[in-house]
């Protein structure tokens, strides 16, 4: 029988790219052609519904799919991930036209063969799930308990990296500080890592994303420090400072226990580079609170810093609370945020005028100029150094940048090695 051409539409987070480049092996391997959509007869859409936004655009593509299915232009419509997960039984009664619908996958990574990021660089899953139930937050409801992924496993999948030729792994999960514990007390990240380090050897960038603030030990920040293949780039998500808006989310940090780890992880990591989440306009948080937030974002100075705007989830304990704050001082917060962060992002990148930096290049934009990253930029959240070169530079190699001119969030840099 001769299998139909399928087509994948992948939204939302990089721990949803991983499973969409997991559904296509696995689909290859069965001997499915993987093309455009608009050459499939068969569509798979991985849908997000983290926050409102997500769920709308992943339902207006639905609705698109179901269009061309009945103008015969495509035959199957499969639905997958978290929009199934959290709202299986309003699709099957609002969207007529859906053929299957399929929650969560295993955790089997290993059998990923087909990637869609650049051949440069990839997303390890190493967990998936979540144990901490921050009130504002669904992934617990959709996503379940947290659950490590097999040592075995994760390593097949970093040699088969490795032996591709990936420079750069990001290892994801939506806490990786907590890996290992559900599986034995004696397995955490460290144990990971270092297994990792011991059996690559093509992989020259190592970056940690989503480390939970208070599991974050000594042992970890040690690594971190001694070992080069690991970037000195650390994505801390501590949504708030206030300890009452703190409190109200469910976090177990408090303002100090966060003044302390920064300073912890400063002194304990040279030239740490730290990134953060923010959450503006959370129910209750008053001007006050949101300027003691504009103050720390001001104190502490984060290397990098994204903002998100408050959006009240139902299934969430946040949802229920009385005083939600309207959209537009929500917005007006952000705003605010964000421009005391730029002021401070060009202050950083002033530092880095003259100096020659390793740079990992990623795309050409014209003749004479590439665009690529630092260690100290993750791929696709933050900033890109522009690449002036009078020779041809080869996608996905690394090579020595003098910075000629700093932006608020970019680099301007000419090749010289």
């Amino acid at each position: 029988m001769m299998r139909k051409n399928i087509g994948v539409l992948s939204f939302g987070c990089c721990r949803n790219l991983v499973d969409t480049e997991t559904i296509l092996s696995l689909l290859r391997d069965k001997g499915y052609r993987i093309v455009e959509l608009n050459r499939a007869k068969i569509a798979i859409v991985n849908t997000c519904a983290f926050i409102k936004k997500a769920v709308e655009e992943s339902t207006e593509a639905i609705k698109e799919l179901i269009s061309l299915k009945k103008e015969g232009k495509i035959d199957k419509i499969i639905v997958y991930g978290c929009l199934v997960e959290r709202y299986k039984d309003r699709l099957l009664l609002s969207l007529e036209g859906i053929d299957a619908m399929v929650g969560r996958i295993s955790l089997n990574h290993s059998l990923r063969k087909y990637f869609i990021t650049p051949k440069h660089f990839a997303y390890l899953k190493i967990s998936e799930g979540c144990n901490n139930f921050c009130s504002f937050c669904v992934i617990p409801h959709i996503k379940g308990r947290y659950q490590s992924r097999p040592v075995e496993s994760i390593i097949e999948e970093a040699k088969l990296l490795d032996k591709r030729g990936v420079k750069e792994i990001n290892l994801i999960g939506q806490d990786i500080t907590l890996y290992g514990k559900d599986i034995s007390p004696h397995l955490d990240l460290v144990t990971l890592l270092k297994e990792i380090l011991r059996n690559t050897c093509n992989i020259s960038w190592i970056r940690l994303l989503y480390l939970y603030p208070h599991r974050i030990t000594d042992e970890l920040l040690q690594l971190i420090n001694n070992e080069p293949r690991i970037c000195k780039y650390m994505d801390l998500p501590l949504q708030h400072i206030n300890d009452r808006i703190l409190k109200l989310m469910n976090r177990e940090t408090g303002s100090a226990d966060i003044f302390n780890l920064i300073k912890r992880i400063r002194e304990k990591v040279s030239s740490v580079f730290i990134r953060t989440t923010l959450m503006v306009g959370f129910p209750t948080e008053t001007d006050e609170e949101f300027e003691e937030l504009v103050d720390f974002v001001k104190r502490v100075k984060f290397e990098r810093l994204g903002v998100f705007i408050y959006s009240k989830e139902s299934q969430t304990p946040a949802a229920k609370m009385r005083y939600q704050i309207p959209y537009l001082v929500k917005q007006k917060r952000f705003n605010r945020l964000m421009q005391v962060q730029q002021e401070i992002s060009a202050q950083i990148n002033s530092k880095f005028m003259g100096k020659i930096l390793e740079v990992l290049i990623e795309e050409r934009h014209d003749e004479y100029c590439y665009l690529g990253r630092t260690m100290y930029d993750a791929p696709e959240v933050d900033g890109t150094v522009w690449v002036k070169s009078n020779f041809p530079l080869e996608i996905g190699s690394f090579a020595k940048v003098r910075i000629i001119d700093t932006l608020e969030y970019d680099l301007v840099g000419e090749y010289i090695g």
